[in-house]
């Protein structure tokens, strides 16, 4: 796993707008405040809560849409994570 997958690579220069900025989007529509950590599609902007949250948003937008990589929405971190090739970038 030493080359970058083709997904992080694409997903370096994409910054779209969040969803939300006061948290998991779809936690706030259900009228939750429970998410441990915030991630951020990088292909259609659509913030939702990382695995360590009940709910697992972030996951459910991507085998929702497939959408391959999310960001972290959280301060101070720029890592992202591809599902599809499983791979992390710092």
């Amino acid at each position: 796993m030493s080359d970058r997958c083709a997904h992080l690579t694409a997903a370096a220069t994409q910054r779209p707008e969040p969803s939300s900025v006061e948290g998991c989007e779809d936690c706030l529509a259900a009228g939750e405040r429970v998410w441990a950590h915030l991630r951020i599609c990088t292909d259609c902007g659509h913030v939702g809560c990382c695995d360590s949250s009940p709910n697992r948003h972030a996951t459910v937008h991507h085998e929702q849409t497939r959408h391959p990589v999310v960001r972290s929405f959280e301060p101070g971190e720029s890592w992202m994570w591809c599902y599809t090739d499983e791979q992390l970038s710092a």
